[in-house]
Parts: C-alpha cells; structure tokens; sequence
C-alpha cells in the first residue's frame, strides 16, 4: 500500500490547512489510518486515528478539539483538517496505515504497516 500526503505549507498563527492522504490501492477501504508528526528533535507524535469505515475516530490531547480527520472512500483519502493551528504545530506531518478487520483505530507507530512521505506545515507567528 502506497501512501501519499500532501497539503503541508506555510500559514499564520490561528490558520487552518487540510492535509490529504491518499493511496492507490483498491482495498484502502480496509485499512485503518493515522496522523503523526515529528518536529526537529523531537520523537514523532500521535495526532489522529479513524477506522477503515469511518465508524470510529481517536484524538492526542494535544490537538482535540482543533484537528479533524475523516476519510472519502470514494476518493481513496483520508483528511486532517487542521484549525486553529499555533507555532508548536511546526512539523513534518506523515500518515500511516494498517489492514483493519474490524472498526479499531490505532495510535502507536508500531501498530501501522505502511508510511506516507512527510509533508511540512509550518506555522508562523
């Protein structure tokens, strides 16, 4: 399963941006998904976890409430809209995927198969 992100840029304090992740295989409608990020020296971080039909969504504290992710079956995606972003949200942003045979989401590395590319949001004030 091939993993491609993209949406990273630049933007201001308190400006929203939605990343995609998007994947060619057929089956991506079988596979749970997850959001993490890495910033310069630092160990990379759990955002966002929605399972293979959407059923179920989990969220790190850290971004509750101002990062949301869904996915479009149709179109092979899955999405985090990003809100109300701060400085600290400065990453690489990567997602990641596992085949899921039930409606679990996932929210260690080690849980996922397959990794996207990152793509950078930085934040600026």
């Amino acid at each position: 399963v091939q993993l491609q992100a993209s949406g990273g840029g630049l933007v201001r304090v308190g400006g929203s941006l939605r990343l995609s992740c998007a994947s060619s295989a057929r089956t991506f409608g079988s596979y749970a998904v997850g959001w993490f990020r890495q910033s310069l020296g630092k160990e990379r971080e759990f955002l966002a976890a929605i399972s293979r039909d959407s059923s179920a969504t989990y969220y790190a504290d850290s971004v509750k409430g101002r990062f949301t992710i869904s996915r479009d079956s149709g179109k092979n995606t899955v999405y985090l809209y990003m809100d109300s972003l701060k400085p600290e949200d400065t990453a690489d942003y990567v997602c990641a995927a596992r085949y899921s045979s039930n409606t679990y989401t996932y929210t260690t590395q080690g849980q996922y198969n397959y990794w996207g590319q990152g793509t950078q949001v930085t934040v600026s004030s």
